[in-house]
């Protein structure tokens, strides 16, 4: 089957070349005018040939043509329609600079064609949103934040208000692979969850998959979101920055070279500890980060990005309790032309996420992360306006620390302490086929094959039968394993050895110029777990590699969606149903204890999961009133059934519902522009609240009254749901130079809604009686903040 897959690809590319030797190529790079920053996705026509593509991650496009006078378009949202007729005779290099249209920005749309492409690509099941768009959205208080803005998204939720992450589709936090410039961020919060790692300043594009998933990426089941960072304007210095309640941020960015090098620095933290010391309290919580990128244009066909990351969040409760955590990441990228037709991208990407904790009462210190490098190289080339290939290689190392316990002083009675450190490497291959196969027909296909080793030096448990889980058939409970030895395994020995192919394929049948049917497939591997027993990520998780006893989690996932323009493009819908089912999906015994121990396979269970559903998406793209309504109906359970007829596995060996299984998600979205000086905005949220575990009954001990639970999240928490507000005052909107600046006013939760992040059952004081406690984290909160640049 394989050679059969290399035969139609060489076939297909032998027939592009013969059937281009007497056409043209033009090619070049897409700017705004104004900042100088290549924009990803924007669309490229030519309306006499009904021909057209879209520009890369690093802005690039290509189109082959016949010779002859044509009128070359080009269209982006929040952007003029850029167009211009030209006589074609020979291959040239045409680079298009756009310019905002800033008076009418609320009129903006995405032009026809551009709405029809969108129509006919293969593409589906994901989601784009202008950082426009993310930038005039409420969030608590007043600070933009990418994260926040993704939830209001068909088929996403994350575990609640205060809670990190994010869940797509039913999966796991864990299960999204999130890109920085192609750096891996491990940990995406600030605070525990109150706001993002990225500075929405710093941010050009950002693009989630929840399914259909290219081949180019890999190493993890449920999404990935790809985020590029702004390149820096290459004309004139320009500043940016912003004041709110908690935060400030500042950003500056220029040109090094004027037209051929440029520079971005940005700097982000909160303040709001500074408060605590001027009340004398000890206590403070605090976050910083950094981001840098430098780009360097050496010639027309080499250009080189150095990117970084740096971000630390600080929690300090009168120096006897310090936790500190936060992403380091550093990128180096090398762009070649080898042709008008062949593009390719060299990355080395280092990433590293580190948790630090020190305990001044018991007298220690804590350190733990995940480090790895990353070596890609990726390819883009362009067969013909029916047939792109992309294709490309990855490596990474990666080095796991689950832990190191050292003394604060020599009176400290602990002994210092290294858990077992592991180490692998994960190296992928990859291609995918871009094709039209007629006017109405588009597919994309692609094959990814994973390969995995995890390697020593180690010391690994053993155990009888191989199994690190025991099941007490007297008490009717799982419990750790006894180890019966211990197999040392050498520098660079494999432990463990996993391979996996992993086909993509999408198609999309145009049923006119305005409304297509889609459908997608796509296998994903992951080789990485996130060990963790709460529903949502915590600086304190720990990464583990696969092995014996970590079996790398596989999903397939199958979508159908219908997607239609309507009343010239002032609507679309769009509506997808999925299935997903996995298998490896790790589960924890009653009882688990994360922290500090050595031999994690001995609290876990294999199991399956599945999640469906169908998404709702409706947007009203132009007017004054712009905005979009989205409703996900879904299902996510898991099963982890016996290992054998006399065990009853968890929850009885039956399907039960997942901790980020919500059936019902609406969120309302809407922006209104009032005047040339004010924008309202504004969220609705309504969830079908958080699945949990409720005491089904009670009994007494020695005087206490004790609950006793049944079966895992077969209650439900309370419904969620809140409303946000915003407003925007821009004192001077058609100012374009000089000092520019606008008021951002908030309310977060406007009607005070008590929200249950969790529900407690405790024994009441006086009355003896059980009582339950709802926990609630936000209830109203104003926000002001005011931005500028200049």
């Amino acid at each position: 089957m394989n050679l059969k897959i290399i035969i139609f690809l060489g076939f297909i590319a032998i027939s592009s070349v013969i059937k281009a030797q007497d056409k043209i190529t033009i090619s070049g790079t897409v700017k705004d005018d104004k900042t100088t920053e290549t924009l990803i996705g924007v669309n490229i026509y030519i309306p006499e040939l009904k021909i057209g593509t879209s520009t890369n991650g690093y802005g690039f496009y290509s189109l082959t043509i016949p010779p002859g006078k044509y009128t070359i378009q080009s269209s982006y949202q929040g952007f003029q329609t850029y167009s211009e007729t030209l006589e074609f005779t020979s291959s040239l290099n045409k680079d298009i600079s756009l310019t905002d249209d800033v008076k009418n920005i609320e009129e903006i749309i995405l032009t026809g064609d551009n709405k029809r492409s969108e129509i006919k690509k293969a593409e589906m099941s994901t989601n784009k949103l202008n950082l426009q768009t993310i930038k005039k959205m409420p969030v608590v208080f007043g600070e933009v934040d990418i994260i926040k803005s993704i939830l209001q998204l068909p088929g996403v939720t994350n575990g609640g208000e205060g809670q990190s992450g994010f869940n797509v589709r039913g999966g796991s936090a864990d299960q999204n692979l999130v890109l920085l410039d192609e750096a891996t961020v491990y940990n995406t919060s600030h605070l525990f969850g109150l706001f993002s790692v990225f500075n929405s300043d710093a941010i050009k594009d950002l693009k989630l998959y929840k399914g259909g998933i290219p081949a180019r990426y890999g190493g993890r089941l449920s999404s990935v979101l790809d985020i590029y960072q702004k390149e820096g304007n290459k004309e004139n210095y320009r500043f940016s920055g912003g004041l709110g309640l908690i935060s400030a941020r500042l950003m500056a960015e220029g040109p090094i070279v004027k037209n051929k090098s440029s520079f971005l620095l940005a700097g982000r933290g909160s303040y709001g500890h500074l408060f605590l010391k001027l009340s004398d309290n000890k206590n403070s919580a605090y976050f910083y980060d950094l981001n840098t990128k430098a780009n360097f244009e050496i010639n027309k066909n080499n250009k080189l990005f150095v990117s970084g990351y740096f971000g630390r969040d600080v929690f300090d409760i009168n120096g006897g309790f310090v936790n500190t955590y936060g992403n380091t990441i550093a990128n180096v990228r090398w762009n070649h032309l080898f042709s008008d037709k062949l593009f390719s991208n060299l990355s080395l990407i280092y990433s590293d996420y580190y948790y630090g904790l020190k305990l001044d009462y018991f007298g220690f210190n804590w350190d733990s992360g995940i480090k790895n490098f990353n070596l890609k190289y990726d390819f883009k080339h362009y067969l013909g306006n029916s047939t792109k290939l992309t294709y490309g290689l990855n490596t990474q190392y990666f080095e796991f620390n689950p832990g190191k316990i050292t003394p604060i002083d020599a009176e400290s009675g602990i002994n210092e302490r290294q858990l077992d450190k592991k180490r692998a490497i994960e190296s992928d291959l990859y291609f995918d086929v871009d094709q039209k196969l007629s006017e109405a027909i588009t597919v994309n296909s692609g094959l990814r094959y994973s390969l995995f080793c995890r390697f020593g030096p180690q010391n690994v448990s053993i155990y009888d039968n191989n199994q690190a889980v025991v099941f007490n058939e007297e008490f009717g409970i799982y419990e750790k394993a006894i180890p019966t030895g211990i197999k040392s395994y050498k520098s660079n020995e494999v432990i463990a050895q996993f391979g996996n192919f992993e086909p993509r394929v999408s198609i999309s049948y145009s049923l006119n110029e305005n409304q297509s049917i889609k459908g997608s497939y796509n296998r994903m591997a992951q080789y990485l777990h996130l060990i963790s027993n709460t529903s949502s990520p915590t600086p304190l998780d720990i990464w583990s590699p696969s092995d014996d006893f970590f079996k790398p989690q596989l999903l397939d996932q199958f979508a159908v969606g219908y997607f239609r323009n309507f009343k010239d493009d002032k609507y679309s819908v769009e509506i997808e149903t999925f299935y997903k089912k996995a298998t490896n999906t790790v589960n924890y015994i009653d009882g688990s204890e994360l922290v500090g121990n050595n031999n994690l396979e001995q609290i876990i269970l294999n199991g399956r999961s599945r999640a469906y559903g169908i998404e709702f998406l409706l947007r009203k793209n132009t007017g004054k009133l712009q905005g979009w309504i989205s409703y996900t109906l879904s299902r996510s359970e898991q099963q982890t059934p016996g290992r054998s007829p006399n065990e009853p596995g968890i929850n009885n060996g039956d399907w039960y519902r997942r901790s980020y299984d919500k059936l019902h998600n609406l969120s309302v979205t809407g922006m209104y522009q009032l005047s040339e000086k004010w924008n309202l905005g504004s969220i609705f949220t309504l969830q079908t609240g958080q699945p949990t575990t409720y005491p089904n009954g009670q009994y007494e001990y020695q005087g206490i009254i004790i609950p006793s639970f049944g079966n895992r999240n077969e209650s439900t928490l309370p419904t969620f749901h809140r409303l946000d507000v915003s407003a925007t005052y821009v004192p001077k909107p058609n100012k374009q130079k000089g000092w520019r600046g606008e008021w951002v006013f908030s309310i977060y939760n406007i009607y005070n809604r008590q929200n249950a992040a969790s529900v407690n059952f405790r024994q009441n004081i006086d009355t003896g009686e059980t009582e339950a406690v709802k926990f609630s984290i936000f209830g109203i909160i104003p926000g002001i903040s005011y931005n500028f640049k200049f």
